[in-house]
């Protein structure tokens, strides 16, 4: 166990609760615990506590208060309103357009509708993560039911241009997941519909937000139930609302303060790992970004190892990298985007993170970064590399059944072994390498030449993926 103080710095995972929420929860659970749906005096007390909570959850998302309706998290507020805006607009067809770097609670319930006879398409991004509005709008159809676009993304930050985007949807109706940005930013113009989670901005868990506009078509794709609008059934946390509302307009009126505060403690941490790790790479937009949220990649990193390292050390962040992944699948997002996916690191700082943790912080990752890497031998200077015979044009790496980062570090340690101008051929069959490999190539100015089965270089199964020795 670490003898430093702690640091959380994973509030994109859920925010530590604002203290406005904890006193506002206290309070609700003795004045709200009744059935709002009742008559009696304690039932009525608790609904002037949820029409006031909806009030406020309305007027800080630009909604009026009976186009809110609360659900019991995020990813059912997503879910629901996914699948309630493609069944009331089921006239007009069953095409389903969202773009390649939305929240899993996005792309599970696309998947769940293309199962069900539906079509999902999903809108490339570039390698910032954001999307083209042009290009996002020529993929409308006139079958085109529903478009799913994200406020700000959960992996990298990168806001998206949803104003700009809705302008351009001829009429298509436009959700937008702005579980990142409630609180934090203003809520974009141009939404049919828009989902929130409360304890991404410092709420109880268990609260969501559906809000839909009037005028959208939208038919539950559950059974029928009288409470919250018809929208989402089943019994409403009145306290847990309550707080939700109270802390969310707290950290809308603080927001300016922090998020310059924050702004310029990511802006400290863009700037220095690159100066201070080698072999690192900070994703997402450099500008059009939440204000709280950084996120690198390090090379020849197992980027569980580096989080439980992190975590010794006092820091909890989270990893989007196929490392940290049971099924050693890489991040979705930065696979998009097509940027490195091993030894990713996310940081996403509450409010409150001080000057002094984020110095810490950049004390301590260098050391763990070179601690982790220092087996592999990559920090001790290289020996000159033999010339490669002339005859000797393709270096093959079997690196078939190694997972991320193996096949990079074997690249990385062995290019040198043939001449340039010569190809070095990599044998994988880890998914992360299609992504990492060209990233390599891309940071170290070696030159990639594709794909190729593995079969013609002597492998048995999986892909042989082709670099070019450039110096």
């Amino acid at each position: 166990m670490s003898s430093s103080p702690s640091a959380y710095f994973d509030a994109a995972s859920t925010a530590p609760l604002h203290p406005v929420a904890r006193q506002a929860l206290t309070a609700a659970l003795d004045e709200g615990w009744a059935d709002p749906a009742r008559l009696y005096r304690s039932g009525r007390q608790a609904r002037m506590l949820l029409d006031a909570a909806r009030e406020t959850v309305a007027e800080v998302l630009g909604a009026r208060p009976d186009e809110v309706s609360f659900t019991a998290g995020g990813t059912q507020a997503v879910q629901l309103g996914v699948l309630g805006a493609l069944r009331g607009r089921r006239r007009t067809g069953r095409h389903l357009l969202h773009s390649a770097v939305e929240h899993s609670s996005v792309l599970h319930t696309a998947e769940r509708h293309a199962a069900d006879g539906g079509e999902a398409e999903s809108v490339p991004v570039d390698r910032l993560g954001r999307v083209d509005p042009a290009r996002f709008a020529a993929a409308v159809r006139p079958d085109t039911a529903l478009a799913v676009l994200q406020s700000a993304n959960h992996e990298v930050g990168t806001v998206q241009p949803v104003a700009e985007t809705a302008e351009l949807l001829g009429g298509v109706p436009l959700l937008v997941d702005a579980a990142q940005s409630a609180g934090r930013l203003p809520v974009p113009h141009g939404w049919s519909l828009l989902t929130a989670s409360a304890h991404k901005w410092g709420g109880p868990a268990g609260v969501g937000v559906l809000a839909v506009r009037k005028g959208t078509r939208f038919n539950s794709a559950l059974p029928a139930d009288e409470r919250e609008g018809g929208r989402v059934p089943g019994y409403v946390n009145v306290p847990a609302i309550v707080a939700a509302a109270a802390s969310l307009r707290a950290v809308r009126d603080g927001a300016a303060a922090e998020n310059a505060r924050l702004h310029a403690l990511v802006e400290r941490i863009r700037r220095e790992v690159p100066r201070l790790v080698p072999e690192v790479e900070v994703v997402g937009d450099p500008v059009g970004r939440l204000p709280h949220l950084v996120t690198f990649s390090c090379l020849y990193v197992d980027g569980e190892v580096l989080l439980t390292e992190l975590d010794r050390a006092g820091f909890a962040v989270s990893s989007g990298s196929s490392c940290t992944s049971s099924t050693l699948t890489p991040s979705h997002v930065l696979a998009a985007m097509g940027v490195l996916t091993e030894g990713n690191v996310r940081v996403s700082l509450p409010a409150g993170t001080t000057a002094a943790q984020v110095d810490r912080f950049l004390t301590v990752l260098p050391e763990l970064v070179a601690r982790v890497r220092e087996p592999l031998g990559l920090d001790l200077p290289a020996p000159a590399p033999a010339p490669a015979p002339a005859a000797q044009r393709t270096l093959v790496l079997d690196e078939l059944g190694k997972r991320c980062p193996l096949p990079v570090i074997a690249l990385a340690r062995r290019i040198g072994e043939v001449a340039p101008g010569g190809l070095v051929a990599v044998l994988s069959d880890d998914e992360a390498a299609r992504l990492d490999i060209p990233a390599w190539c891309q940071m170290r100015g070696q030159e990639y030449g594709g794909e190729a089965p593995a079969a013609d270089y002597g492998g048995d199964r999986g892909t042989a993926y082709l670099v070019r020795r450039t110096d």
